[in-house]
């Protein structure tokens, strides 16, 4: 499983979890922490407004006390919603076809392919994903909270 966290300016942080480990509120405010450092370093003005914005959906008490912790304002959606969560509808859904009719026979080899397609993407893409955003909020409240594609 890989974790991903990406802003319009590119994936700022990624990481692969041990074979067998989930996303328990611990290994979720420990990916938090390591993004905010390189978020810190790699996009400055982002962690120095006011408060940075987050787009998640990860509702623990320890999750809730971490973001307020690190000051960051968050942005909610609605639970499962895959037509608003750009990671979903537009990250791991490139990704996916990046990779069709490839196979694999490491844990090295995907994470190679996962590296190469990060490298792969320019910055208007990342860009053009995260515009996307507002337009399929309004799409969401259009079909007043049901499923669209």
């Amino acid at each position: 499983m890989v974790t991903v966290w990406w802003s319009s300016a590119g994936v700022i942080h990624h990481s692969f979890l041990p074979i067998g480990v989930s996303i328990t509120a611990d290994v979720y405010c420990e990916e938090l922490n390591t993004m905010m450092e390189k978020l810190a370093h790699l996009l400055p003005a982002l962690v120095n407004r006011s408060s940075p914005l987050l787009l998640h959906n990860n509702n623990a008490q320890q999750t809730f006390s971490k973001l307020q912790e690190l000051e960051l304002e968050v942005l909610r959606h609605p639970p499962y919603s895959p037509d608003l969560a750009p990671i979903d509808y537009y990250f791991f859904q490139n990704l996916d076809n990046f990779l069709a009719g490839n196979k694999f026979n490491t844990r090295e080899a995907v994470q190679n392919a996962f590296r190469k397609y990060v490298a792969s993407r320019t910055a208007h893409f990342f860009k053009k994903g995260i515009n996307k955003l507002p337009l399929s909020w309004q799409r969401f409240i259009d079909c007043m909270g049901d499923y669209f594609d």
